[in-house]
């Protein structure tokens, strides 16, 4: 990839905060302004190319957006945000530890408006809409360029998975707030940045389905260089999230199938997930994903806010393996069947599981294999896992190994064929739902599957809870229960499982402490939006008796 060239274009973008700050920049040394890019693209498109190409590489590059010197551990770029969504949710648990960068989401403090986590799960998705926004604006809509034309597409996918991104955390579901406040929209035609209000769930999903369709268009006969890049089976996922979000069933599931024919992605097999996994773009269940190369991570910031230190069991220079090891709640667990090669993506409560075995631990003169690596403890490396902890992440650069440069998965052919069932179901036609649930199931994860499911909602429950295991640990577990109006359940009565006692709590489906504020920055640039407000910050062991109808 180019990275000079967006560095020079766009990286000042990237330590902004706000609605206003992103949309007010001027021409600054070798940062190039709308204008002047309307004059340059105008005579040749290709020049364009570097902020196409910045504005996929800022999702993925860790410690840029708050601009430190010294960079911070969680500012992982889109994979900090996943994490965020993960760790608010009900199915990850982290241990309460000074190490712990991400504490405010399991405790939902992060609902502080001068906080560092909500300022930047904000911001980097309106950085990224202002990247996208630059580039339609200089670009004739009208050109039957194919590069002009593919260009813009890129940029009107993206501009729409920044929105949703966001939309799912600021209001409650399509299906009941479609006319409440969202988030202000920004787009390049926007010039009253200061006095901007909150657009209504509906307008932002208006917007969303709307750059997505003509983002299908023009990306008809794209040919993409790598899986970092948006293309017409990207756009058909695209879709089939934003009208699963907005109850149009039969819409997700048409769009899902679509997804599935134009893309060469395969499911991965069960020998392919019977050892760590998940971290190379290479692999081929894989449809979009950020990429990093080892250079990428070349500082000690941005090697320790990735994937690999934050949410990977086996590197030998990350925050997990010193005692912030991402385990799953022992309640989801327990519910797994023991035919399915995924309760193996987690040790159980004696440190063991079937996917490390042949694998190896080295560092120094250290070396543990396959069941000894849990139980492994390395001085200033590696803390002994906890029950529970994950091994679904392998790495990049192998296990025991300091180079965090996994790439992370934005979308695997896997959620289609979830989201092409649960759509059918709930569009009447559980039979056909049911058939292409179990055969992937049965195909792919445990060949003992049968759906039990005798209703809509009994089936769109079963498909839940699929996705709780299949997709763990990549950033939909929050947006899930909001888009289905369920609690946030950690605990059953007084069994808190293994959680720590300060995150053991449930949250109720209305309470207003689910949805985001707003941060500080944007309160004070833009007199448009008024605050989302009401609830309080849970306490230990509060709601006990919420069910969530997959846990029970």
């Amino acid at each position: 990839m180019e990275h000079n060239k967006y560095i020079l274009i766009a990286l000042g973008l990237l330590s902004l905060a706000s609605c206003t700050d992103i949309n007010d920049q001027k021409p600054d040394g070798q940062y190039i302004s709308g204008d002047q890019k309307t004059e340059t693209v105008g005579a040749i498109p290709s020049r364009i190319k570097a902020d196409v190409v910045g504005m996929y590489h800022m999702m993925a590059v860790p410690a840029t957006y708050f601009g430190e010197a010294a960079g911070r551990a969680d500012d992982g770029g889109y994979f900090s945000l996943a994490l965020s969504s993960d760790l608010n949710a009900a199915d990850m648990v982290c241990a309460n530890s000074g190490y712990n960068w991400f504490s405010v989401c399991s405790n939902y403090s992060d609902r502080t408006a001068t906080y560092a986590n909500p300022r930047m799960r904000y911001g980097l998705p309106y950085n990224q809409i202002k990247v996208a926004n630059d580039i339609i604006a200089a670009m004739d809509s009208t050109s039957t360029d194919k590069t002009v034309t593919a260009y813009i597409g890129q940029a009107k996918a993206c501009r729409a998975f920044a929105y949703m991104t966001i939309a799912p955390f600021f209001q409650f579901r399509y299906a009941t707030s479609a006319d409440k406040a969202c988030v202000p929209i920004v787009t390049e035609k926007t010039t009253n940045f200061s006095d901007n209000p909150r657009a209504t769930v509906k307008q932002v999903y208006d917007l969303i389905i709307s750059d997505l369709s003509d983002a299908r268009v023009r990306l008809s006969s794209f040919s993409r260089d790598d899986k970092s890049y948006v293309n017409l089976a990207v756009v058909d996922g695209l879709l089939a999230r934003a009208y699963l979000n907005m109850g149009k069933y039969a819409e997700a599931a048409a769009a899902a199938k679509n997804a599935i024919s134009e893309t060469d992605a395969t499911p991965a097999t069960r020998a392919d997930v019977s050892k760590p996994y998940f971290y190379d773009a290479n692999e081929s269940d894989w449809m979009w994903g950020l990429l990093l190369s080892a250079s990428d991570v070349s500082s000690s910031a941005k090697n320790e806010a990735t994937e690999g230190a934050q949410l990977a069991s086996f590197s030998s220079d990350g925050y997990a393996p010193i005692g912030c090891y991402k385990r799953i709640n022992s309640l989801l667990w327990n519910k797994i069947p023991s035919t399915d090669i995924r309760k193996q993506w987690w040790v159980d409560d004696n440190l063991k599981s079937s996917l490390l075995d042949g694998q190896t631990w080295t560092t120094g003169d250290a070396v543990f294999n396959g069941q000894d690596i849990p139980a492994g403890v390395i001085t200033d490396v590696k803390v002994a896992f906890d029950p529970y902890t994950n091994v679904k992440f392998g790495m990049k650069s192998g296990i025991g190994n300091s180079v965090n440069n996994n790439d992370y998965p934005l979308m695997r052919v896997e959620e289609m064929y979830l989201i092409e069932a649960e759509g059918l179901a709930m569009s009447g036609n559980l039979p056909d739902a049911k058939t292409i649930l179990e055969n992937f199931v049965k195909t792919y994860r445990d060949p003992s599957y049968t759906s039990k499911a005798t209703s809509a909602q009994d089936f769109q429950n079963e498909v839940w809870f699929q996705r709780r295991i299949e997709l763990w640990g990549e950033g939909f577990a929050m947006s899930d229960i909001m888009r289905l109006g369920k609690p946030v359940v950690r605990i059953h009565g007084t069994d808190t499982g293994n959680w720590p006692s300060t995150f053991a709590f449930n949250m109720s489906p209305d309470d207003p402490w689910l949805i985001m504020r707003f941060p500080q920055k944007e309160l004070n640039n833009n007199s448009g939006v008024v605050d989302n407000t009401g609830g309080t910050q849970p306490k230990s062991l509060q709601n006990s008796n919420l069910t969530d109808g997959v846990t029970d």
